[in-house]
């Protein structure tokens, strides 16, 4: 079966409405004729600027967070009814930073993949371990947890739908990078492990990208590894020439 690489840009916590509409108007013919799957997770007062500029693009616009209900007393978050009101098909969900700074659990990230599932929503899901876990000897075991917790009660056609982000926390904004083995070598243990809990196809069909420092120098390489479909950019997503080069990856 042959998976699709997508490139996925992670903004964090940048860029005003306005420098979003100029960001995607300079990107969007730099990438034009690219054949892979394109996305940018912009925070959510650039929803309605970014969805507006890549309006009939191939770029697509994901959320990086949502809550896992529908409306109530939860100041500051937003719904999955509210996402798919502005049909946002994409959002980034237990990446390493909401869980160290917002206390995201794989209990949470299970109660949001639900969630946005059932309005139609795609999500990227992340796991990854510490620099510690991995000296410990526990880095595969910490992963598989983090998957079986985060994809409870899902089944395996909306699990063959989705997207798994292996992100490295030691590799995330530190400038490290973990090499292509290290990278193939857990996103094979990732897909191995939704084989355990569903089935060979179900695995064949996940789409797993690699996240952490990758940059158009190292991009090529990484991507080019069985198991690793793509990934989840940061720095790098943030500069028209680097998204662009980026996209142009061919398998």
């Amino acid at each position: 079966m042959s998976r699709k690489t997508i490139v996925a840009g992670n903004w964090k916590m940048n860029k005003t409405p306005a420098e979003t509409s100029e960001f995607i108007k300079e990107l969007l013919p730099e990438i034009k004729d690219s054949k892979n799957v394109l996305i940018a997770a912009v925070p959510f007062v650039d929803l309605p600027a970014a969805l507006e500029a890549a309006k009939g693009s191939n770029l697509k616009i994901a959320a990086q967070n949502m809550h896992w209900k529908e409306s109530g007393a939860y100041t500051g978050e937003v719904s999955g009814a509210m996402l798919k009101s502005m049909d946002v098909p994409y959002v980034i969900l237990g990446h390493s930073e909401r869980r160290e700074y917002f206390a995201d659990t794989d209990e949470t990230v299970n109660l949001k993949a639900k969630a946005a599932l059932s309005y139609g929503i795609t999500p990227i899901i992340c796991c990854g371990e510490t620099l510690q876990q991995r000296k410990d000897g526990i880095m595969q075991s910490w992963i598989e947890g983090q998957i079986e917790g985060a994809l409870k009660d899902i089944t395996a056609e909306q699990v063959a739908g989705l997207i798994i982000a292996y992100e490295p926390i030691w590799a995330i904004g530190t400038g490290e990078t973990a090499t292509s083995e290290q990278a193939e070598e857990v996103c094979g243990i990732i897909r191995k492990k939704v084989a355990a809990l569903y089935d060979d196809a179900t695995a064949e069909a996940v789409h797993i990208q690699y996240g952490g420092s990758v940059k158009p120098s190292n991009s090529n390489e990484i991507f080019s590894m069985p198991n690793i479909d793509g990934g989840l950019i940061g720095g790098a997503s943030l500069k028209v020439a680097d998204f662009a080069a980026l996209a142009a990856y061919e398998c």
